[in-house]
């Protein structure tokens, strides 16, 4: 279950009568509980509780309907559990039906509240849904609640109208959605003189059996397009009369309203009771988008970015130099003028706006510095001189764009409350300005000049109004020329692999004139590009969202060369973090933020990075590489040589069989071969999976000379003929050109009679340390993995090294957020000091020491061994030791870091290709 259909859950059993003891059941339900779980409670099977009537769910909850007025006593009783503590409850709660108390035992945070209004703490309780409660949600459970009930409502209209449900029209019901969410919020806001005129007027006016709803809501929005003089003339009924002229374009046009039905109506009366001053418009126009988008309900009421996560860009972007300037200032009148000037005409360009969330978070946090300004200056009340025009962006579905310039409109007026006063900020806000600021389009074709110019001189076709204009015109001119623009923003990333035809054209045409090798980019990519044409025409720097797969593997030397050759640089980075949505069936993605602008060698340059405490901390440099570190622009490309004359790994064998020439440990026993033949036709298969997890494979190996031979025996000779008839069936030219030689792997490497070290190609970034394996002579290695002969046991201290995890976790391409190890471009790259024989021989050593502490732990695999919470402390001993001896031969000291780790790294690559 996601959030919202928690929160209607969870309102549908506060409005339903009290019953003690079903109230845990029923609680439980309500976050997702299943039926077989609900029953094992039931039952006392899984009621760990030892306090009467209550029920106790293991790392989760212990509940407790209470006698009436003993709430306090029942919640003590179950702090003062055992059972609480020992089963590692993380919530306590009582209620007798009239008072609803719960604690988080963990936190120590609490909720008190009378029964009827438990839904409202809903997001108190998301952990137990697994989804992750963070600060953000909790204070946007209005947002989410509001967000559930237009859904509804929503969903209900489409099921009764369905021409309104067509593709055609789904913009004309998106819009429809539009008005109703401005009407909700004005009559909370005294935008509307009356309270709850919008929804009184609609209780009031239409038919209960709801006959006649949308045409009392046809007639409202009618009024509300109609200037107050002209009323009479156009015959407004009586009680539209009451409404205000709103202008914007926002009412005008088609006044057609979806016909309701008795329950759509009741739907719409409830919204209309929710309290709308609580709107967050930085997040409300994310989440109310996934009402309006089919593909995106799934994670309804979660699809917002967080306000933390936009001030990760925004703030090292433009905001802390604003901040800075605001403390220079003091209570220098001149200067403080100055910067208010310079604000003024700050231009904030989304080419990725979606419903606004950066544009809105932006001109929220200018107004708080602004008002600042006007306090220290002793102009409290004054206008604001930083215009929402002055806020753009550029956004692909034509809904997100409408519901981005209402996010605005709503942020302003909430601005204006706040820092102005509520009779001030009503007596500016209607009529809305007729104006158009949030093109409708695609970001990669748009000329982006002509949507944020330069100077307000270059703009030539005016949008005249909010709503109707076609969204693809060009925009109005800005009020206040000149200034600074920064581009912001989280575009769509499409690797190579998941983009359709119309998203590689859009790069071709971006990427076409400066290379031919553009194919393998992230769709982000174009973004980035643009941003920095851009920033070649006008005083910009950029700050996008971005997957970290850009400054990985083989898209660095494709992209970034690129933009330091149109003068470009890094001017601030944040490294990898986790991007995700707080839906529990969302993983998110790994991210990282690049900040882009002209070339500066004066400035110094920011690193941001998450610490183990979770906190975000930052260092000045120099200088910031491709790779987010600090060092030389420097790019490193595959290369076939091991740059510092190390044993060089192969990919392991490609079967192309079918399965085939494969065998687990019964299927090889059920071919009854014998010891020789065996012996002979039958080898150990080690891959990722056999390696990592001690899975036992084999595979079925015969050399081109015995072909003959080993047809003579049926089992293998059949497996063979499905071999061959599984290639031909092929549609690649080049596995039915292999069914030539069914009897061996479709790409194979000669067997060593030797040991080999093994790295899988894929692998988990949870652990510490590359899984690298030791095998026995005559082991096929496939290629889900590498080999190498190991006559020198030193090479595998370096494989198992940090200083090679980092290298590889930095240089190589991801698979999603997994290391995935290459000869090419991992290892042949590794910047490794000129060894003597004495640092061979301590490395062999300490090689040595971390295949012993293995071997204490057998048959313990190298995933129980290397998961980080349970590796053994004798073998993280081992590696720990194997690091210092190394290190010590780079630096004479073990790293502080591993930020050190790859600066010293870079620095000796860049030594040893320079003398190359």
């Amino acid at each position: 279950m996601n959030a919202v259909e928690i929160e209607e859950a969870v309102s549908e059993l506060a409005l339903k009568p009290f019953e003690a003891e079903e109230f845990p059941f029923s609680f439980l339900e309500s976050f997702g509980n299943k039926s077989t779980t609900i029953k094992k409670l039931r039952s006392g099977t899984s009621n760990k509780t030892d306090v009467e009537d209550a029920v106790l769910q293991r790392n989760n909850i212990h509940i407790l309907s209470s006698k009436k007025g003993k709430v306090n006593e029942s919640l003590e009783t179950l702090r003062n559990s055992p059972s609480t503590k020992k089963n590692k409850a993380e919530f306590i709660l009582a209620t007798d039906g009239l008072d609803f108390q719960a604690e988080n035992v963990i936190t120590g945070e609490t909720v008190v509240c009378e029964y009827k209004d438990f839904h409202n703490y809903f997001g108190f309780f998301l952990s137990l849904a697994n989804i992750t409660t963070v600060k953000q949600i909790r204070e946007s459970a209005f947002d989410i609640k509001a967000t559930s009930r237009l859904n509804k409502l929503y969903v209900e209209l489409l099921q009764h109208n369905s021409d309104w449900a067509s593709i055609e029209r789904r913009p004309d019901m998106n819009h429809f959605l539009a008005r109703l969410i401005f009407c909700f919020f004005a009559e909370d806001t005294d935008i509307f003189k009356d309270d709850n005129l919008f929804t009184d007027t609609i209780q009031k006016i239409s038919d209960p059996d709801a006959s006649n709803t949308h045409e009392v809501i046809s007639e409202i929005f009618r009024a509300m397009d109609t200037k107050l003089e002209n009323r009479e003339k156009e015959n407004i009924k009586v009680w539209g009369k009451k409404f205000p002229y709103v202008n914007g374009e926002l009412f005008s046009g088609s006044t057609e309203v979806p016909k309701f039905t008795k329950i759509a109506r009741s739907y719409l009366l409830h919204v209309g009771s929710l309290d709308w001053k609580q709107i967050n418009p930085d997040i409300f126009g994310s989440m109310i988008q996934a009402v309006a988008d089919e593909d995106e309900r799934g994670s309804l009421g979660m699809h917002y970015t967080s306000v933390p996560n936009i001030l990760k860009v925004l703030n090292p972007l433009f905001l802390d130099d604003l901040r800075e300037q605001l403390e220079k200032a003091g209570d220098n009148s001149r200067k403080l003028l100055n910067l208010r000037n310079r604000m003024a005409h700050i231009r904030v360009f989304d080419p990725a706006c979606g419903s606004g969330n950066f544009l809105v978070i932006a001109y929220k946090e200018m107004r708080k510095i602004e008002n600042e300004i006007n306090i220290k200056r002793g102009e409290i009340n004054k206008a604001s001189e930083i215009p929402l025009t002055n806020f753009r962006g550029i956004e692909l579905k034509d809904f997100s764009a409408e519901v981005a310039r209402l996010a605005l409109i709503i942020a302003e007026y909430q601005c204006d409350v706040l820092y102005r006063g509520q009779r001030l900020a009503l007596a500016e806000f209607l009529p809305l300005d007729a104006q158009n600021w949030i093109v409708k389009g695609n970001a990669l074709t748009i000329n982006w000049l002509s949507v944020c110019p330069p100077t307000g001189t270059g703009v030539k076709l005016q949008g005249d109004d909010l709503f109707s204009t076609p969204l693809e015109q060009a925009q109005i001119d800005f009020d206040n020329e000149g200034g600074e623009t920064y581009i912001c923003g989280n575009p769509p990333y499409l690797g190579s692999k998941k983009q359709l035809e119309n998203h590689k054209k859009d790069l071709k045409e971006i990427f076409n004139k400066y290379t031919n090798s553009w194919k393998p980019l992230d769709y982000v990519s174009g973004w980035l590009m643009k941003a920095v044409e851009y920033g070649n025409q006008t005083d910009s720097a950029t700050a996008l969202v971005t997957t970290n797969s850009i400054c990985q593997g083989q898209q660095v030397p494709i992209l970034w060369p690129l933009v330091f050759k149109l003068n470009h640089e890094l001017s601030f980075v944040h490294t990898s973090f986790e991007w995700s949505n707080l839906a529990s069936h969302n993983a998110g993605v790994t991210v990282v933020i690049v900040g882009v602008k002209k070339k500066n060698n004066k400035t110094s340059k920011k690193i941001f990075s998450i610490d183990e405490h979770k906190n975000t901390i930052s260092r000045e440099v120099s200088n910031i590489n491709p790779y987010l570190v600090s060092g030389e622009n420097i790019v490193i490309s595959p290369s076939r040589k091991q740059l510092s004359n190390l044993p060089e790994f192969y990919r392991g064998n490609s079967p192309t069989d079918g399965g085939f020439l494969l065998l687990d440990n019964d299927e090889k026993l059920g071919l009854k071969l014998g010891e020789e033949i065996e012996n002979k036709f039958i080898k150990r298969f080690v891959g990722s999976l056999e390696l990592i997890r001690n899975v036992s494979r084999f595979c079925i190996w015969i050399e081109d000379d015995e072909v003959n031979l080993a047809k003579e025996i049926p089992v293998i000779k059949s497996r063979i003929e499905e071999v061959k008839n599984f290639r031909l069936k092929s549609k690649k030219k080049s596995t039915v050109l292999a069914a030539k030689w069914p009897h061996r792997f479709d790409e194979r490497k000669p067997i060593l009679n030797e040991r080999q070290i093994c790295v899988p190609v894929t692998s988990s970034q949870s652990r510490n340390y590359l899984p690298v394996g030791l095998l026995k002579p005559d082991t096929v290695i496939s290629n889900s993995s590498f080999g190498m002969s190991c006559k020198d046991l030193w090479v595998l201290s370096l494989v198992a090294s940090k200083l090679n995890l980092i290298w590889v976790a930095t240089v190589c391409s991801r698979m999603r957020n997994d290391y995935r190890f290459t000869n090419t471009l991992g290892w042949n790259t590794f910047p490794v000091p000129m060894l003597t024989q004495k640092n061979k021989e301590d490395l062999t050593a300490t090689a040595e020491e971390i295949l012993i502490a293995r071997e204490r732990h057998f048959p313990a695999t190298i995933a129980d061994l290397y998961d980080p919470e349970k590796m053994p402390k004798d073998l993280k001993l081992a590696h720990e030791r194997n690091d210092e001896v190394l290190e010590r031969i780079y630096i004479g000291r073990k790293f502080k870091n591993d930020t050190e780790r790859l600066e010293k790294l870079f620095e000796l690559y860049t030594k040893m290709t320079a003398k190359k």
